[in-house]
């Protein structure tokens, strides 16, 4: 199944009053491996962020993140996804809006459920969706430095 997520995006009219300027389901999904589907709601390319214009950031080409910014992505894992152990240049905020997913770190495993949030800081990790239910997370990456340990910093992987 595809993922379905209805994305309303607000800006200004030219006299400086709210208006929609975007509301559909979202157009950009992409799959990087079987099993995974994501779509990129909207990103930022600068902090702070720049809100005139009317353009549509979700059509920017991105990496996981994009330096100096931010990029709000919604992924759904089904049962079985294929694993991909990775680490990011970035603080991720995520929140699991359906299902259930393992988060596997070096050592630790830790079952994330609906309603469950999650403040990852650049660690090594991998999702695993052991259920039978496909899971949904929405994430917020902003560029971060590289972990930086006594010994070296920890670059991005995978």
């Amino acid at each position: 199944m595809t993922l379905q997520i209805r994305r309303v995006v607000t800006g200004h009219n030219t006299d400086g009053s709210a208006k929609v300027l975007i509301d559909e389901i979202c157009r950009n999904v992409q799959s990087s491996r079987p099993g995974h589907q994501s779509c990129v709601v909207w990103t930022t390319d600068t902090s702070p962020a720049v809100n005139d214009g009317d353009d549509d950031t979700s059509q920017r080409k991105v990496g996981t993140t994009l330096p100096g910014g931010t990029v709000f992505r919604v992924i759904r894992y089904e049962p079985g996804v294929a694993p991909r152990n990775h680490r990011t240049s970035s603080i991720d905020y995520a929140v699991v809006l359906e299902g259930e997913i393992d988060m596997e770190l070096d050592a630790t495993r830790v079952t994330l459920r609906a309603g469950d949030v999650l403040v990852q800081r650049g660690t090594i990790h991998n999702w695993v969706n052991r259920g039978a239910v496909p899971c949904t997370i929405a994430f917020v990456l902003v560029d971060a430095k590289p972990v930086a340990t006594e010994c070296h910093a920890l670059e991005a992987a995978g």
